[in-house]
Parts: structure tokens; C-alpha cells; sequence
């Protein structure tokens, strides 16, 4: 059974028959992230597709409030238009899980709290969230944050709810930061570096004057399949994004080139060799379309990522890269009925011991109703996260066990 409301009193109204007549809701907008995280067990779904389009937007004061359902493809043109962005650099995973590009929405994108190579630099989606309206599991509508950027009174309720994976509430309203699109963008790739040395190197790089924007390590295997493999060859690259005007833009590559010159052979992407290859770096493009294959995001330390990506591709015949300097290792394993949790949990237990977790990004639907998606959470947290997420929706009726089961 499916529900479809078209505004916030529609939404309002489906929760509170919902919660009359004792039915569980699974919220979806473009539904092009319901592989994600556990498969919900509940007896509607709510269709927020329809919820959609730009409440406001002010350019000038840099901020965008819109429904849930608004396509991101819409907001991105809309952005482009005036010289800006959402700096999060929001991922598109449809291709990841079989599913065409483009079918995402600020819904899903916000709710899921996935951030793209940016983020050590820029944040990810719960650092723009600025504000929230929708309706909690009591039936009551609510407003949280604002439509400023500096809003600091009471709870940062949008922080709380950016990432829950729609179990707190049916949002009705986002309000996200927007900011200026760079004019120029460079990718200085370093080629022929193993995983430990790259993770040093991109260390090096972030830390430096040159105000490194992103930086990735691309492992052979993965470079000459990569947008810019023609430029690569066969060699295994590093990838360090440098973003702003023109001329800040050539002098800090400059200066930078001259940093790393005993580090490796260089070579140069321009605007457009840039862009297209940090899409496939932040939409694991690598891995799209293999259904027959298992996908795991790991974050570490930056330090510790080649520790546990290149010994987990090798001990379980996968792939890997890096991304965040190291610090996020996509994994793509071949299938299995159990994912591979037990040794992926159990290697970065050995290597990164409380500061790792890894996140189940593709697999089966038995699989993931079956192996937890998300990394365990410690016995206080779990109860911390329950009570929270009683004070929203003590019945539990909005996306039931998606993140956790019996959560």
C-alpha cells in the first residue's frame, strides 16, 4: 500500500492516520536509496516525491529551503545558474545500486548524510543543514533552525535529524546552506605511488599552504578505468584538488608541484578533466551495476586507510580506493551471504580499534536483513540513540529497523 502526499497538511494527515490505525510508515522520495541500510518491514509507504520544489531561494544571503521531494538535479541547475553549490557535494549512489543517475532528491540526500570528496574541507550534509519543518511521531508538525546561516538558539535539531535515515521524522521542509561554486578547478595527479605512500603524500598535501581541497588515491586497477585513464596508463594515481579563482588556482598548483617533485611523475588535469573525475570519485562509479558484488565504506584515520583497504582487497580478492586523504576506503568484495561483516569488522577492529566503523553500502536484501549495515553501536550509544529516537517517534512508526533492527 502506498500513500503519495503532495504537501506538509497531506503529510501531517498520513501520520496521523498512521498512527490511528497502528500502521508502520517506510518513507521514500525518489527511492533511489532504499538499498541503503536495512530493508524496511512496514505496512505503508509514503511516497514524499510529490512534497517537492523550492519553497525560497536567496542567493544573497546564501541559503535555499525547499520540499523534501525536489529533485537534486533541479537544485544543482538552479545553483549553476547563479555561480553556486552545495559545497557537501552530494553523491548520486543510483548507479551503485542498478538504479539510472539522477533519480536523487535533497530528501534523501540530507537524510542519509552523505558527503562527497569535499568533505574534510567543506563538511558533509549535516554541517549545511541550517533548518527543518516536518511532522514527528506524536502527529505533531514542528519547525526546527531557520533560514539564517549563523542560528545558534536552542537544540540543533537539523544537525540531529540530517542522517537519521528518516526514523526521527517525515521532514516537510529543508533549509540547506548554499555557497560559491569555484570559477577554476585543477587536480595535480601524482602517478605511480603505492597505497601507504599515497596516504603520506596526501597527508602531506592537505596540510600544506596550497589549501587542498580534496584528495584521493586511485590504485592501478581502478586508474585505467577511470575518466582520465588515457593520461594515466597503467600506473596507479593520487589525486589532490586544488579549487578557487584562476590565478590562485595555478600559482598554489605551482607551489605544490614543487613540493611533491621527488614524490613522483606529475600530470595536470584541467576544469574539466577535474570534474569529471571527482564524480566518479564521490558516486563509487568503479563499482556501479556489480550486483553481483558486496560495497563497504570504511573510515579511518587517514593514516590507517591502506592498513585495512589494501589487506582487505588482497586477503578477500576485492577492490579498493581511497578517498578524504585515506580516510574512507570503498571496498567492493565479491558476493557472499554474509557481506564479509565478520573479517571487514574484524580487520579494522585489529588496525583502527575504536576509531574505524564500516558502513554496508550494497548487498542483497537477505544480506542486509541479516548482517547490520552500519557499524555495532557501543551498549551506552545504542541506548543513548533510543531514547533520542523515542522523543521523536515513540511508536516507532516512521521507517522501522532501517538503521538498526528492532530500532
Amino acid at each position: 500500500m502506498t500513500w503519495q502526499p503532495f504537501d506538509a497538511a497531506d503529510v501531517a494527515s498520513a501520520v496521523a492516520d498512521a498512527l490511528s490505525d497502528s500502521k508502520t510508515l517506510e518513507l521514500i522520495g525518489g527511492g533511489s536509496r532504499r538499498a541503503f541500510g536495512r530493508p524496511v518491514e512496514a505496512d505503508v509507504v509514503l511516497d514524499l516525491s510529490g512534497v517537492s520544489g523550492v519553497v525560497t531561494y536567496q542567493p544573497e544571503e546564501l541559503i535555499l529551503a525547499a520540499a523534501p521531494g525536489t529533485p537534486m538535479a533541479e537544485i544543482e541547475a538552479m545553483l549553476a545558474e547563479r555561480g553556486q553549490q552545495l559545497a557537501f557535494e552530494p553523491p548520486d549512489f543510483g548507479p551503485l545500486w542498478g538504479l539510472p543517475a539522477g533519480r536523487g532528491t535533497l530528501g534523501g540526500a540530507i537524510m542519509t548524510g552523505r558527503g562527497g570528496p569535499r568533505r574534510l574541507t567543506a563538511g558533509g550534509p549535516r554541517d549545511h543543514c541550517l533548518g527543518v519543518k516536518g511532522v514527528n511521531g506524536f502527529g505533531e508538525s514542528f519547525a526546527a533552525g531557520g533560514r539564517v546561516v549563523k542560528n545558534v538558539t536552542g537544540f540543533d535539531l537539523p544537525k540531529l535529524i540530517a542522517g537519521s535515515f528518516g526514523t526521527l521524522c517525515a521532514a516537510t521542509e529543508l533549509t540547506v546552506k548554499v555557497l560559491p561554486a569555484a570559477s577554476d578547478t585543477a587536480t595535480l595527479a601524482v602517478l605511480g605511488l603505492g597505497d601507504d605512500a599515497a596516504m603520506k603524500i596526501m597527508s602531506q598535501a592537505l596540510g600544506s599552504a596550497a589549501q587542498v581541497s580534496s584528495a584521493a588515491h586511485l590504485p592501478a586497477d581502478i586508474a585505467r578505468v577511470s575518466a582520465a585513464a588515457g593520461v594515466f596508463g597503467q600506473a596507479a594515481v593520487t589525486l589532490l584538488r586544488l579549487e578557487g579563482v584562476r590565478p590562485s588556482v595555478a600559482a598554489r598548483v605551482g607551489h605544490l608541484a614543487q613540493a611533491l617533485e621527488s614524490a613522483g611523475p606529475q600530470i595536470l588535469l584541467d576544469r574539466e578533466a577535474s570534474i569529471a573525475i571527482w564524480k566518479q570519485v564521490a558516486d563509487a562509479a568503479w563499482f556501479a551495476g556489480g550486483a553481483d558484488t558486496v560495497v563497504w565504506k570504511l573510515s579511518v584515520p587517514p593514516s590507517l586507510g591502506a592498513a585495512v583497504g589494501a589487506r582487505l582487497a588482497g586477503e578477500l580478492s576485492g577492490r579498493c580506493y581511497y578517498d578524504w586523504g585515506g580516510g574512507g576506503v570503498w571496498l567492493e568484495l565479491p558476493g557472499a551471504d554474509h557481506a564479509h561483516a565478520a573479517r571487514v569488522r574484524e580487520v579494522l577492529q585489529e588496525v583502527a580499534g575504536g576509531d574505524g566503523h564500516a558502513t554496508l553500502m550494497r548487498a542483497a536484501d537477505a544480506v542486509r536483513a541479516t548482517e547490520d549495515p552500519f557499524q555495532p553501536l557501543a551498549p551506552g550509544v545504542a541506548a543513548l540513540t533510543e531514547r533520542v529516537r523515542a522523543q521523536f517517534d515513540p511508536q516507532g512508526i516512521f521507517n522501522p529497523g532501517r538503521m538498526y533492527g528492532g530500532a
